[in-house]
């Protein structure tokens, strides 16, 4: 009876709080989905919400074991969950508020006749046209991380995207060649620009930097990367600090336009 009482005292600020960690529980989720750390985190999942139900049974040996388990586990959780903790700060922290504008716009709150979605068509022709002259490129699309704490390493720039502006950055005798840019919202924000370089995972040897630098820089922000490669003209495609396997470059337009949506 007592319990059917405390159900009854549902107030307001309870279902705020539940709506509140529905919603940190789903952007955790959203976080690391796909990554080998999904399966952690539903194991810890399934170890809290045992912990919680041996407490409510008063079954007080097994809720000593997971309540230990879960107050020394926190200090291992940080060191195994530390590159999507860092990630995730770098989101809260650096939020790129002219996305929130533009669902603004969506939704007729603020009215603007600029139409800032990034060209990805001219993006995808310009990087078969330098597959098949094998010209190295490296670009970076902006999402909500904001990049412009890697666009000061490199030269400032407020272009905006087309296929001839690609192409001649890369162009091999271009002084702005080097390094990768920086897309955000059809605008290309920074040239010549340092990515960080992971040095971690075991990629095939013939790739080389660019296709480090865009693993790193797509793993420890939310951006996505394209590469092409010097050697072989391969186009390649990161999110997330990994590949993306691709059919042909119709589907890579398609995956592009969904991601950044």
């Amino acid at each position: 009876m007592d319990i059917f009482k405390d159900l009854l005292k549902f107030t307001a600020v309870d279902i705020i709080d539940v709506i509140l960690v529905a919603l940190l529980l789903y952007y955790a989720y959203r976080l690391i989905k796909g990554t080998v750390a999904i399966n952690i985190f539903i194991g810890i999942i399934i170890i809290y919400g045992a912990w919680r139900l041996t407490d409510f049974l008063n079954m007080e040996l097994l809720t000593g074991i997971f309540g230990g388990f879960m107050k020394v586990g926190i200090i291992a959780l940080i060191v195994v969950f530390q590159p999507e903790i860092r990630k995730f700060l770098l989101m809260v922290g650096s939020t790129n508020f002219g996305r929130r504008r533009k669902f603004l716009q969506q939704i007729n709150f603020l009215k603007t006749e600029t139409n800032d979605e990034t060209d990805v068509d001219a993006v995808i022709s310009a990087c078969n046209k330098m597959s098949m002259s094998k010209t190295g490129a490296l670009i970076v699309f902006e999402r909500n991380n904001n990049l412009d704490f890697l666009s000061q390493s490199g030269d400032e720039m407020n272009i905006k995207v087309t296929q001839p502006i690609i192409e001649s950055i890369f162009f091999k005798n271009s002084p702005l060649h080097d390094g990768a840019i920086v897309v955000s919202n059809n605008i290309v924000k920074a040239t010549r620009v340092i990515l960080p370089v992971n040095n971690e995972k075991n990629i095939p040897k013939r790739f080389g930097l660019r296709h480090r630098a865009a693993i790193g820089v797509t793993e420890k922000t939310d951006a996505l990367a394209l590469a092409v490669s010097e050697e072989t003209g391969h186009i390649s495609y990161f999110k997330d600090g990994e590949f993306v396997v691709f059919e042909d470059t119709n589907e890579l337009n398609k995956m592009i336009k969904k991601d950044l949506a």
